[in-house]
């Protein structure tokens, strides 16, 4: 068990790369994963259970202690990246599978990333992680209401088998896992020292999909306008998230976790309800937005985390004033 944890944490240190490459592989070798591409629900359902195996009875009853950051948090989350993807749409002129495919990552949940960069940038992983649950749960009502809202006007959109399928894909998994988390505690944190491994091939396993099934257009003139409205989608939402928190009146560290929580998005969950209820090329967005919110992230966080590091290390080293 220990040495799948240490190939998870080294998974996890070089996330990104592999992502890349990966993505590169299935580009160029499409038989790779083409064949996974019917069957990225179930992965999703993996991360999505695994995520519920993290969750406790302590994580819920914390949103109902502090509710109002972690409801003003979600609802910052379902308005500002929603918005901004119409925005970008509108901006780039952006029609079709292509729009409905922004728009989509756009009214995702928040993304599991989100928490590790919270970790990383010293911000307050707690208040991210019942964030990322909230909006999760949230998410059968949310995403067809916002996709009817923004992308209703590009193509007609499955409401009702849409809700059906992110209750079942999104919210049973983790439900189930939040049970067997009660029901049987000491093996679910066994577990949890393989699940960043088991969620990290699941999610290289739909990006490889995604890829392979849209190998044939990833580079066309239309899809190439997809990589700078997917690196402006995500940055565009880092700057209101903090913002926000700021006029809230929360602290740093809660701030941070906002950031992270309003700017990253569940693209696996995007990528996989593109596959299955639009074209493949409705894909594309979301497994971009997967490989440029990880590299985002880490550079923020990288620098957050440095900049607290020498704003403790200046308040260590301060001279004391002497009142004698």
């Amino acid at each position: 068990m220990q040495a799948v944890s240490k190939v998870g944490n080294w998974m996890s240190k070089w996330f990104t790369l592999l992502v890349i490459l990966w993505a590169a592989v299935n580009y160029f070798l499409p038989q790779a994963s083409l064949w996974i591409a019917p069957n990225t629900s179930y992965l999703l359902g993996i991360i999505l259970f695994g995520m519920g195996l993290t969750l406790s009875k302590e994580d819920f009853a914390r949103i109902l202690k502090r509710p109002v950051p972690v409801i003003l948090g979600t609802v910052a989350h379902y308005v500002i990246m929603p918005f901004i993807a119409f925005l970008l749409c509108q901006i780039f002129h952006l029609t079709g599978a292509t729009a409905v495919g922004v728009i989509l990552v756009g009214s995702c949940p928040s993304g599991t990333s989100s928490s590790v960069m919270a970790y990383l940038a010293k911000g307050d992983v707690a208040l991210d992680v019942s964030i990322e649950a909230l909006s999760t749960l949230l998410a059968p009502i949310m995403l067809p209401f916002l996709l009817q809202f923004y992308a209703g006007r590009y193509v007609a959109i499955p409401t009702t088998s849409l809700f059906l399928s992110t209750l079942k894909i999104v919210v049973i998994p983790i439900v189930l896992g939040v049970v067997v988390h009660s029901l049987f505690s000491k093996q679910a944190a066994k577990v949890n020292l393989v699940l960043p491994l088991i969620s990290q091939i699941a999610i290289l396993a739909i990006i490889g999909a995604v890829f392979a099934a849209n190998h044939d257009d990833l580079f066309t003139a239309q899809t190439a306008l997809v990589i700078p409205v997917v690196m402006l989608h995500n940055l565009s939402g880092y700057a209101p998230g903090y913002v926000f928190g700021h006029l809230i009146r929360l602290h740093q560290p809660q701030r941070k976790a906002i950031t992270f929580e309003v700017g990253m998005q569940d693209s696996s969950l995007g990528a996989t309800l593109a596959m299955k209820y639009f074209v493949p090329a409705a894909a594309i967005p979301s497994t971009i937005f997967s490989i440029w919110h990880n590299i985002s992230g880490s550079v923020l966080s990288s620098w957050w985390r440095q900049h607290t590091t020498e704003e403790v290390h200046k308040t260590v080293n301060a001279p004391v004033a002497n009142n004698n």
